[in-house]
């Protein structure tokens, strides 16, 4: 088969799968976005949506609905919707004018390299996610807080009241959250802080229907009403932390919770098609990987290709071989590592020696020997936010796991992180099992571990078009990336490109994730014919989009249908 009968091969059977399948999924569940005239908001939660909506109403804007949605979720979404963890916000507002805020968790200051080494040199009991030592200082508060101060419209007490409220009064329980508690009794039996805030206190399980009330979280909630971040920081929220750390062997102390400080940083900026691509910088890796893959995609003719054939699911993971091989390599946190070659990896010429070295007719070798890859928790939520002025927030943050450490400081009522995890925990040594020791994400006191969140906001002429992002642990990046080729290259609407079938490869292990009842098993077949190894999974994400339609002077917006508690609410 000469190379160019291959290429038209390839397309040709391509098209005709991707035709099929087009045909089997157009009635899918939540392929309709919703719509309004004023502003819309999408998170993992139905409830915390509303509030979002609700702060819009009352003359909010963008940021405003998105930090009283982000804590309505730290009491409706505990799975990963927090105060105890950490994330990423980006702005892109209606005057041009767009940033970003860094608020994800630190090391303590006594956190050593070593910290969870045996003497072998491996990792004691898996420490590093389990138990009190993986728990770094949180980011959530003071990243809300920095974000309001800057561009926030109402009082920060009328952000926090539904939280509060919700926390106070107490909200039905969903069958996913009854599911999700029910699933981790083993946690609750180990944790007694953790049993109180979700078993009945006869230590059954509550019900779906049943008012959840978590009365420590509310007084929490209260204090950070009352006193902004300086009501997590220090006071009695501070003081219950470092209690609890100090009486069950953790690190964190008051010093470390005074010293905690989010970040405003300036966005990773690129283009794709005449669009502009606003994404978050380092600490996460997921501005600078997204912007490398669709800069070498655009060589390609991915519309002719066809959506989801064979020679585009090959081109994607080819872009995304080389984009996460990048990122094992090179990044870490910039105040640790200001030598990261960042203008270099975003660049047009870099995407073009990568494109370079794809050939379109068998897959490329991912090599042990360079780097590998360490686990991250695909337990993490996304919100996207429009206002009525047309600016957006795409806001990502985590607990790492689902439920995080699953330990609830005793008094206060939230889950702890467990982000250590997310550091290089053995230095110097990577290999093929997936532990990675290079030198840019290595624990040292109050170093920010890498992350993968990719909160987005895609952009023309100066004007916020789209505000997408999704949990997902490493997927997050590729998930990210095919709900933008979905809008830009394949016109789909913002519901459309998050209900897609979805594929994901992070360079190693080498293997294809494949979203099952997604793809034809043709297409599936010539894939692999390439010399892709894949593996099929139930669902790859959980995307969150917004977008704003000028032409017709609408909002639209779409929770994916993978997440079952999920809704976009609009006004």
């Amino acid at each position: 088969m000469t190379h160019m009968y291959a290429i038209r091969h390839l397309i040709a059977v391509a098209a005709s799968a991707a035709l099929l399948l087009a045909t089997s999924i157009s009635d899918a569940a939540g392929r309709n976005a919703v719509r309004g005239k004023n502003g819309v908001v999408a998170t993992s939660s139905a409830i915390a949506s509303e509030v979002g909506v609700e702060i819009l109403k009352k003359g909010g804007n963008a940021v405003d609905a998105a930090v009283a949605t982000a804590f309505a979720l730290a009491v409706t979404w505990p799975s990963a919707g927090n105060i105890g963890g950490g994330g990423f916000l980006v702005y892109y507002g209606a005057d041009g004018d767009a940033t970003t805020f860094d608020f994800r968790e630190k090391a303590p200051l006594a956190a050593t390299e070593n910290m969870y080494l045996n003497e072998d040199g491996s990792v004691r009991d898996n420490s590093n996610h389990v138990g009190i030592l993986a728990v770094g200082v949180p980011g959530t508060v003071a990243g809300l807080a920095m974000a309001h101060s800057k561009y926030g419209k109402l009082r920060w007490s009328e952000l926090l009241a539904p939280a509060v409220r919700l926390a106070r009064e107490g909200f039905p329980l969903t069958w996913k959250l009854q599911g999700d508690f029910k699933n981790r009794k083993d946690f609750w039996d180990k944790y007694p802080s953790s049993a109180k805030s979700f078993l009945k206190k006869d230590g059954s399980f509550y019900e779906p229907g049943d008012l959840w009330v978590q009365a420590d979280l509310a007084n929490t909630l209260e204090r950070i009403q009352r006193q902004g971040k300086d009501g997590f920081y220090s006071g009695k929220t501070a003081k219950l932390i470092a209690d609890f750390m100090h009486e069950n062997g953790g690190l964190i102390t008051l010093e470390d919770l005074a010293k905690y400080e989010a970040v405003e940083r300036d966005p990773i900026r690129g283009t794709y098609r005449g669009y502009e691509i606003v994404s978050m910088p380092p600490p996460s890796s997921g501005g600078i990987a997204l912007v490398e893959m669709l800069n070498i995609l655009e060589g390609y003719d991915l519309a002719a290709a066809g959506h989801n054939s064979a020679l585009y699911l090959h081109l994607l993971t080819e872009s995304m071989r080389r984009a996460y091989a990048d990122r094992a390599r090179y990044l870490g946190d910039p105040d640790f590592n200001p030598e990261m070659p960042v203008e270099t990896l975003i660049s047009k010429e870099h995407a073009a020696s990568l494109r370079g070295s794809i050939s379109l007719v068998h897959a490329s070798v991912s090599d042990p020997a360079l780097f590998a890859e360490a686990y991250e928790s695909d337990q993490t939520t996304h919100l996207s936010v429009a206002d009525k002025d047309g600016s957006m927030v795409s806001l990502t943050y985590t607990l790492e796991w689902g439920y995080g450490s699953h330990i609830v400081v005793e008094g206060a009522g939230f889950l702890l992180n467990n982000e250590m995890g997310d550091f290089n925990a053995m230095p110097g040594v990577t290999d093929v099992s997936g532990r990675i020791g290079t030198k840019p994400n290595r624990i040292r006191p109050e170093q920010r571990m890498l992350s993968s969140m990719t909160p987005t906001i895609v952009a023309r002429n100066g004007l916020p078009v789209f505000a997408t992002g999704t949990p997902g642990g490493k997927t997050i990046i590729n998930t990210t990336l095919q709900t933008i080729l979905n809008v830009i290259d394949h016109n789909m609407s913002i519901a459309e490109s998050i209900e897609a079938g979805r594929i994901h490869h992070q360079w190693l292990p080498d293997r294809t994730l494949v979203e099952e009842l997604c793809f034809s098993p043709d297409t599936i077949s010539l894939y692999e014919s390439l010399g892709h190894s894949v593996r099929r999974v139930g669902s790859i994400g959980s995307a969150m989009g917004v977008y704003h339609d000028r032409e017709n002077a609408v909002f639209l917006g779409a929770a994916d249908s993978r997440a079952e508690d999920g809704a976009a609410v609009s006004y």
